[in-house]
């Protein structure tokens, strides 16, 4: 089974964990907040986008988008690169999402990561990364990885899928996740 309805509490539990993990990033615009986990549910890695390790977190740097473009590593990189074991078959969880940027998909694909949790992303961040979650969303289905998106009531959100404002929670239902589950997986209401 596959899909967008399908959080679990301990999926809920997870992406709790990657939302407090990204306010340890210094990053002024965005913070990312990443929790691998294993099969059985345990803590594998965990993640934030930040400058490497001995890279002084200098105010002009991080309020330089493109300096700091140059020195960040992602939230999802620094989870697999802080991650002490073969992360194959486990569950990554990303905070802000839906889905992660194409930079780090590939590098969960060939990880062997088998599943994404999301939650939704604000509007701002949707509209900054809609091309790359839309070559990631590409990556994702051509790999067989699972993607599930966390169930939340909304008033108005931009979808970087289908590039419209959903004004209701019904029109948001109705229109993004069955229609996107479709369109992603080939398939009705989340089954394979």
């Amino acid at each position: 089974m596959a899909g967008y309805l399908m959080i679990t509490k301990w999926d809920k539990r997870f992406l709790d964990l990657a939302k407090f993990v990204s306010t340890w990033s210094k990053d002024p615009s965005t913070q990312v907040g990443c929790v691998i986990t294993r099969p059985d549910k345990t803590v594998a890695s965990l993640g934030f986008n930040g400058f490497p390790r001995g890279i002084e977190d200098k105010p002009e740097w991080l309020n330089n988008r493109e300096e700091k473009y140059k020195r960040v590593i992602h939230g999802e990189m620094n989870a697999i690169l802080n991650a002490r074991e073969p992360l194959h078959g486990y569950t990554i969880y990303v905070y802000p999402g839906p889905i992660s940027c194409d930079r780090c998909t590939v590098h969960i694909i060939q990880a062997g990561i088998k599943r994404l949790v999301g939650s939704y992303a604000d509007p701002v961040h949707a509209e900054r990364w809609a091309a790359s979650m839309e070559l990631s969303k590409e990556l994702y289905k051509e790999a067989g990885i699972r993607v599930d998106i966390e169930d939340f009531e909304v008033t108005e959100v931009f979808d970087p899928i289908i590039s419209e404002t959903l004004d209701t929670p019904e029109s948001f239902w109705e229109k993004h996740w069955r229609e996107f589950n479709d369109e992603f997986w080939g398939t009705k209401y989340g089954r394979r």
